[in-house]
């Protein structure tokens, strides 16, 4: 990894410079896509095509990720609660421009489903926070795109 970030707690999710929030929602229960959230880590290439590789690290506290073209993350797992929340911070990344990165996923039962809310929060160099606002649509149909395929993952034959 090139550099490592600052270390930051839950509470960066609302206080940090930039925050990116999309949410959506999925039919399968919490309890379910919590399980492909937190326990299903190298699945998750087969739902979000951004992420070509995941492997949980340190036991499950922490978790290695890489992205389309090449970007490196090395995180720790900061809250994993079952049906509810899943979030981890960046330790480490190649990423230029990038300080602190930290991502929850709140799930909320909605009807029969789920609704989604992924927070990415950050703090970077100028020039790094104007990228990642600039590339609030593009991340947002990631995300979009990423529900669909998980939802229609979720949905198939018993895992």
């Amino acid at each position: 990894m090139a550099h490592r970030l600052r270390t930051v707690g839950m509470e960066f999710v609302d206080s940090a410079p930039l925050r990116l929030v999309f949410a959506a929602e999925v039919s399968a229960p919490a309890d379910v896509v919590y399980r492909a959230l937190a326990e299903d880590v190298t699945g998750w290439p087969a739902w979000f095509t951004a992420v070509t590789r995941a492997a949980p690290t340190d036991a499950g506290a922490g978790r290695e990720v890489r992205l389309r073209g090449g970007v490196r993350f090395r995180e720790t797992v900061l809250a994993a609660e079952p049906g509810e929340r899943y979030a981890y911070r960046v330790d480490a990344t190649n990423a230029p421009g990038l300080r602190a990165l930290l991502e929850e996923w709140r799930l909320t039962p909605e009807g029969s489903g789920t609704r989604v809310r992924w927070t990415f929060a950050a703090d970077g160099s100028g020039p790094f926070r104007l990228a990642l606002g600039l590339g609030r649509a593009g991340l947002g149909r990631s995300f979009r795109d990423a529900m669909r395929r998980l939802d229609a993952r979720l949905a198939g034959p018993a895992q």
